[in-house]
């Protein structure tokens, strides 16, 4: 154990995720890499390259009630507290009509987007309430998609949506526990994910075009800044996006 504070980055082996925990474990968080493949976050730990805190790399299916226990257990046992999670880890679909989609692809990203942030969710704010000092804060990753949804992206949509509504119940239930809640919502982030944004991808008026991106640093920073606050201040939503991206006025 340190004194360190400690943090869990859903999703950490790429993209969004691996920045954002690349950042908390810079800064001085004691960082939680999980993500499905061990390998992955193994190699983005040793890119964030020598800190003083400490990085664990812990292998998750977090749509899997039993695997998310065992990650908050073993997270537990490595540094006793939780301090923040970062409910990052999401999955989509190529753009589709709904009448297209088939069942199991809905049950899979309702699967990863929404139980998965749930399960991690009340496996964080029950550590939180818990401990002692007791308290901690939950981000979630929502995206532009919680209030303009694309063509064709019922499932993602659909739990971007949700998203939001577990950030305010999450902040309304842990004021008694000094459990702060928050949702950053994140337009064209360049990551490998959103490689398509710059060739082309569909638009509300049926056309195809390129849209504008931003370098996914400025995701960490924003994240890093939420985290930063003490308990008692909150950024419940925060919008960071390419700034000439089609979302104001999307349709």
């Amino acid at each position: 154990m340190t004194d360190y504070k400690t943090a869990i980055v859903t999703g950490a082996g790429t993209g969004i995720g691996k920045a954002v925990a690349t950042a908390l474990l810079r800064a001085g968080w004691n960082t939680v890499f999980c993500g499905r493949r061990k390998p992955v976050l193994n190699k983005a730990i040793a890119e964030a390259g020598s800190t003083q805190a400490k990085a664990l790399a812990v292998a998750c299916d977090i749509s899997k009630a039993d695997q998310v226990d065992d990650l908050f257990e073993t997270v537990a046992a490595a540094f006793g507290r939780v301090d923040l999670l970062f409910n990052n880890a999401g999955t989509s679909y190529k753009s589709t009509l709904i009448d297209e989609i088939p069942v199991e692809v809905w049950n899979e990203v309702v699967g990863v987007n929404l139980t998965g942030s749930f399960l991690c969710a009340r496996a964080a704010f029950g550590a939180m309430r818990r401990q002692r000092p007791m308290g901690g804060r939950i981000i979630n990753n929502g995206s532009v998609s919680a209030y303009a949804p694309r063509p064709g992206s019922v499932p993602y949509t659909a739990t971007k949506h949700a998203i939001t509504g577990l950030t305010k119940t999450l902040a309304l239930d842990g004021r008694p526990y000094d459990i702060a809640c928050g949702q950053i919502d994140i337009g064209n982030a360049l990551t490998d994910m959103a490689q398509a944004m710059t060739v082309g991808v569909p638009q509300a008026n049926g056309s195809i075009a390129a849209e504008a991106v931003m370098d996914v640093q400025q995701v960490a920073n924003a994240v890093l800044h939420m985290a930063s606050l003490p308990l008692d201040a909150n950024v419940l939503f925060m919008t960071v996006m390419a700034t000439k991206m089609p979302y104001v006025g999307r349709g």
